[in-house]
Order: C-alpha cells, then structure tokens, then sequence
C-alpha cells in the first residue's frame, strides 16, 4: 500500500500537526522525509524483526514509552492524542493503531521528535533534517542520511514537497 505524498502531506501531516496546535514547514517536512525513509512512503509496511509499525515504522516499545513517559505527564496532549485513536481497538491493541491509523500514527511519530525538546532544522536543509531524523528517530539500521536524504528529494523533484 503506497500513499500518494500530496495526499499525506495535506490530508494527514498538516492537519495532525494543526489539531496539535504545533504546525510548521519544518515539522511537516520532517514528517515526510521519516516516511519516506522509514517505509518508502507505505510501500515497505510489512513488519520485520526489530523494524517498527506502519509508515513511520514506530516500534511498540517506543510507543509504548511515549506514553508512559511524556504523555502521562503532558495530560492534555495526552487527551488529544487518545482522541485521535479509535474507541475500542486503540483498547484492545493500541500499537495496531500505529499501522491502521494515520492521523494517530503521525502524531506519534511527531511527539518522538518533539519529546526532545530539540530546535528543528531549516524546512529547506534536508541534510541537516536527515542528520535530525538520524539522531532522534532513525529506526532502519541499513539507512542512513544518504538514504533519507535520496527519499526526500526523490518526493521532493516529483513535485510533492515545498522547494
């Protein structure tokens, strides 16, 4: 299942990132390049040994400790996250949100990034947004900055990224 990246970008991405009241070129950015490298954009989805779930390959340990140690102390972040999840399943199997809930999964991988506390990179310096990937995401041992930053400009000359 591959995902047309205008569509995550516009439908998914920036929504996700409005609905949290943290928007911005840079996050939404970095969002694309971490699925374009972590699944190429969905079509690597199937599950292997030590690589995580969906598109942004989030492993159940990480989001697991997510929400034990940011979300439990951010509540109301907390409370509009849960919103995103569905009812019954994200009770049952939340990790399986990860892989069948975009919005959910985006804003996961998003608060991974923004736990840190970091300063983001330049929207428009993929280097520097691979190296960020690189050090706070990066869950594909064979890629690496060379690889995100190929993804990115692939989606990025195909016209799908900002300049």
């Amino acid at each position: 299942m591959g995902l047309c990246p205008d569509e995550l970008r516009h439908l998914v991405i920036r929504p996700t990132l409005e609905y949290l009241g943290q928007y911005s070129l840079a996050a939404e950015s970095l969002l694309m390049g971490t699925a374009a490298v972590e699944s190429a954009m969905g079509y690597e989805l199937k599950q292997q040994q030590g690589r995580g779930l969906g598109v942004y390959h989030i492993t159940p340990r990480s989001h697991q400790l997510l929400w034990d140690q940011y979300l439990a102390k951010h509540p109301d972040l907390a409370s509009k996250v849960r919103g995103l999840a569905s009812q019954h399943e994200f009770l049952a199997n939340p990790h399986s949100e990860l892989t069948t809930n975009l919005r959910y999964a985006t804003a996961i991988a998003w608060l991974l990034y923004a736990r840190k506390g970091k300063s983001l990179p330049d929207a428009k310096d993929v280097t520097a947004m691979a190296k960020f990937w690189h050090r706070h995401f990066h869950s594909r041992p064979q890629a690496g900055v060379d690889t995100f930053i190929d993804r990115y400009q692939a989606l990025k000359h195909a016209n799908h990224l900002a300049a």
